[in-house]
């Protein structure tokens, strides 16, 4: 058997295109022709709500729980914007349209992980760490 058709490679590229779709971009648009608009609803509440120009960061995977809304009009450019204390985020969605990074420290200090996700619609259902703070940047 060779390497490309043993059951490991098959199931490592699974796994590979199944993590590679979770990180691209994902939008909701109109339902085709021939399903239905309550399809299309199900599949954005899967995901949460989180309108353009916002950043929408869940205290629960799978864009559950308490959501909270950040957008520019409350949030100073490349600042530090730390979460209340207590209050950690486990999924987000960056739809600012700007490049928003997410810290494990409360201080967004760099010696913890830190990611950034661009801002044309990233949404992300499993943050590898708890967020505790954030920075919009300017671009």
């Amino acid at each position: 058997m060779s390497a490309l058709t043993s059951p490991g490679t098959a199931k490592a590229a699974t796994v590979g295109a199944l993590a590679l779709t979770a990180l691209l971009p994902q939008t909701v648009s109109a339902a085709p022709a021939g399903h239905s608009a309550a399809a299309a609803a199900t599949a954005a509440a899967r995901r949460g709500d989180c309108a353009a120009g916002e950043l929408c960061l869940w205290e629960q995977e799978e864009f559950k729980g308490v959501r909270r809304v950040h957008d520019l009009s409350d949030t100073d450019i490349d600042s530090c914007v730390p979460l209340p204390v207590g209050v950690t985020a486990h999924s987000l969605a960056n739809r600012t349209g700007r490049p928003v990074t997410t810290y494990q420290s409360a201080e967004c200090g760099t010696t913890g992980q830190f990611e950034t996700y661009p801002g044309g619609g990233t949404w992300t259902p499993r943050s590898p760490y708890r967020v505790r703070a954030f920075k919009i940047w300017e671009r």
